[in-house]
């Protein structure tokens, strides 16, 4: 065996990113198993390589016996004693085994094993690459699609967009670039399986990540994400320094920052609200656009009665209920939606409670 396998090694060691250990030990294990297979040998036998001289050599290890009954496996003391003096009965020696046409099956069988073996080291490589990148934003390019799948290669990798993570508003084009998140990384017996998602609202968050620094930074935290994908979402933000606003802040001037993702996400509405430990005021908050009067809070049953102005009433439930449905995800709250009307008659408020909330609010609410 010539010194060019060990630079072939070496080639595939550095090219792959693999532990040049690895494949040496892969290529030891192929030298044992093509001996034991093709000489027939059940005998404990080790490989030793040198790269220096390209020279390799197979030892059997043998139990020093009286008489021998299984040369495979046994050596006579005499025999042992001409390798050295000092060897006794049921000592174990090592005895050169390398068969003089060793090196042609040795070769044919190194390659299948170690091929194998960059396979799954290359496979190790990529998972450890790409499981760090779980609940995180990748770009890709589309490859291909069928009915099931839209597949996305993001690097070393093609991954696989489901039917279900996909956004029922959107198109995809073989070659156009892709920011997907990453739910889950699976080293499975195929290899590394990575699973993506455009609908999840993790990718909302990421995205609100990468584009408001003062979220990055921490200046700025986001709350609580409700997204239907494609339509329209909701996100909370809050700012611990009073002085800094976390709503002004995910906008940016002139609506730059949330229109650069509106973009990114084919024109999805999103509705940026504050977060407050006071679920009067989140509950509030939550269902903007719409206009609030009054909210009864039922602390054991985590639920939620919000009256408001007749004409906000559709506002406020939303086309098929989304605002509310949102508004109710993002806050972790039940929320009942009333108007003014049937709460006067329902005794929920009387005409001062109404005056003082009108007051209370903002004068758009008389618009």
């Amino acid at each position: 065996m010539s010194t060019q396998l060990f630079d072939a090694i070496d080639h595939l060691a550095k090219e792959k990113g693999i532990d040049k250990d690895i494949l040496m030990e892969a290529l030891e294990a192929a030298l044992i198993s093509a001996y034991k297979k093709n000489f027939k040998s059940a005998s404990n036998v080790r490989v030793e390589l040198n790269e220096t001289t390209g020279k390799m050599a197979v030892y059997a290890r043998k139990t020093i016996v009286e008489n021998v009954e299984d040369s495979q496996l046994e050596i006579s003391l005499d025999e042992a004693k001409s390798i050295n003096p000092n060897y006794d009965v049921d000592d174990v020696i090592e005895v050169e085994v390398t068969p003089k046409d060793f090196g042609r099956i040795a070769a044919q069988a190194a390659k299948q094993v170690v091929t194998q073996r960059v396979r799954e080291a290359e496979r190790g490589v990529i998972f450890s690459e790409y499981i760090d990148r779980e609940e995180d934003v990748m770009t890709g390019i589309i490859q291909r699609k069928d009915s099931r799948f839209v597949y996305v290669n993001l690097g070393k990798i093609e991954a696989k967009l489901a039917e279900a993570e996909q956004m029922p508003t959107e198109e995809y084009h073989i070659h156009d670039r892709l920011k997907v998140y990453v739910t889950k990384v699976e080293n499975t017996s195929k290899g590394p399986q990575i699973y993506i998602s455009r609908s999840h609202p993790g990718l909302l968050k990421r995205l609100f990540e990468m584009e408001v620094p003062e979220i990055y930074d921490g200046i700025v935290e986001i709350k609580s994400v409700s997204r239907e994908a494609g339509d329209r979402s909701k996100i909370s933000v809050h700012a611990p320094d009073p002085e800094i606003d976390p709503v002004g802040s995910c906008v940016g001037q002139k609506g730059q920052r949330v229109q650069a993702i509106v973009t990114e996400l084919k024109g999805e509405k999103i509705d940026i609200v504050e977060w407050s430990e006071d679920p009067v005021v989140y509950v509030s908050n939550a269902l903007s656009p719409s206009k609030v009067l009054k909210v009864f809070v039922d602390e054991e049953e985590k639920a939620t009665t919000v009256v408001v102005p007749d004409y906000q009433l559709s506002l406020a439930i939303g086309k098929r209920g989304q605002n509310a449905r949102l508004a109710a995800k993002l806050t972790g709250w039940k929320i009942d939606i009333k108007s003014e009307t049937d709460a006067r008659a329902e005794g929920l408020l009387d005409d001062a409670e109404i005056e003082e909330a009108y007051s209370d609010n903002d004068e758009d609410l008389f618009e």
